[in-house]
């Protein structure tokens, strides 16, 4: 008995040193869902996109993950339709298993993905400004409410050159809401809309806007355009003698990608954008981010406003999902109102009572060699208001529900093509 109290101690040792060669078990990654466009005409600007995502998770699984574990992304294309975006939210839920999708770019993709992660109680990250009027606990909003960008520039544009607007945009919910809410807002400072035209998602069929816009003379062009209609949009201005110095145009939906596809220099050499956070920023964290960015996808590549807010949803995600040590949506939700950032575009938080982030707006313009130069900001960050002054709740639901029903039930009108 004593032989074997003597030799218990040696046995212990043997079988922990043993167990030490042994491959411990790998805790299971943290599924996410990226679904954006890569293919079809959104493409140009959602790819950008997906990649600053992945690069957040990239730099957060390079410092060890969350929770022990690494995120893996399950990257799912939207097709730039939105009934697809639809169907592959429920996919990456319902069959991957992800715990929250970063993604969408058109309010007519987040519109049809909206009830998807309502119905599962999920949780969608939405980076790009759009037309507001509405707000979900299942989304988080980081791009800009209208009050964050549209109107703003509405004040500065009228100051600047005179109050006769002219309303371009493409045939979906996100530009006949904004040029609605442009519409009221340019009544109240005695302002008037000279025309409001749109055209299909992907039209390379400009010419008759165009040559309306010169016709018309307005004081000003405001440009909801969205995906490569825009390289022939401002090619089709610059060929028509339309610049900036006779007719400038003020666009919420260029940024740098879209510069850089431009297939002619100049094309939109003295417009303007109208964003929250643009490449040329100077600020550490913005330096290190671009920086990072050129690293990963190379040093010719840009970034822009959307891309920055898809890395801003990650990061502060994970940081939710740290302070909750669970990354179960339910406890990540009643966190994520809490969370904010230093980040490259300066203070970003997320406002409790609506989901959304507060943004400094910023109207930049752009130069020869394809950049924005920032001409104008606001000295704070902006609370965002889903619903801006002016707005009746009850009235933009009926607005909105009219625009559905009229396009067939959906968010976007049917191919067959724009309409006035």
């Amino acid at each position: 008995m004593g032989k074997w109290l003597l030799w218990l101690p040696v046995s212990v040792a043997l079988l922990v040193a043993g167990y030490a060669f042994y491959p411990q078990p790998v805790p299971p990654p943290i599924k996410v869902g990226v679904l954006h466009s890569l293919t079809g005409t959104m493409a140009i600007s959602e790819k950008p996109v997906m990649e600053a995502t992945l690069l957040a998770i990239d730099q957060i699984n390079a410092a060890g993950g969350l929770l022990g574990r690494k995120i893996k992304p399950v990257v799912a294309d939207g097709k730039s339709d939105p009934k697809v975006f639809a169907r592959e939210a429920e996919r990456l839920i319902s069959e991957e298993g992800v715990s929250v999708i970063f993604g969408c770019w058109t309010s007519a993709s987040r519109k049809e993905v909206k009830p998807v992660v309502e119905r599962h109680h999920s949780l969608l990250f939405y980076p790009v400004q759009y037309e507001g009027l509405e707000q979900s606990p299942n989304i988080v909003y980081l791009g800009a409410a209208p009050n964050q960008q549209i109107l703003p520039a509405v004040h500065w544009a009228a100051s600047k050159w005179g109050k006769r607007f002219y309303l371009v945009g493409s045939d979906y919910v996100f530009p006949h809401a904004a040029n609605w809410l442009i519409a009221k807002h340019l009544k109240a400072i005695g302002g008037t809309v000279v025309a409001e035209r749109y055209l299909p998602l992907g039209s390379k069929a400009v010419a008759a806007v165009v040559a309306d816009i010169k016709q018309s003379h307005p004081s000003v062009v405001f440009n909801t355009i969205n995906g490569d209609s825009n390289i022939a949009f401002f090619h089709a201005l610059r060929v028509a003698g339309i610049t900036a110095d006779t007719i400038p145009v003020v666009s919420f939906s260029v940024g740098e990608p879209q510069l850089a596809a431009l297939h002619h220099d100049g094309d939109a050499v003295g417009h303007y954008a109208a964003w929250n956070y643009f490449q040329t920023i100077d600020t550490p964290e913005n330096r290190a981010f671009v920086a990072a960015f050129k690293q990963r996808y190379g040093a010719d590549r840009v970034v822009s406003d959307p891309m920055e807010a898809a890395w801003i949803g990650v990061k502060l995600w994970a940081d939710a999902v740290r302070a909750v040590q669970s990354g179960d949506t339910t406890l990540v939700r009643q966190i994520i109102d809490h969370q904010g950032m230093r980040a490259p575009e300066g203070m970003v938080s997320i406002a409790e009572e609506s989901h959304h982030a507060w943004k400094t707006p910023r109207i930049a313009k752009i130069a020869a060699d394809r950049t924005f130069s920032v001409v104008w900001q606001q000295a704070d960050p902006v609370r965002p208001q889903p619903f801006p002054v002016l707005t009746d709740k009850a009235e933009a639901t009926r607005f909105l529900q009219q625009l559905y029903d009229g396009w067939g039930g959906q968010w976007q009108a049917p191919a067959a093509g724009g309409r006035k």
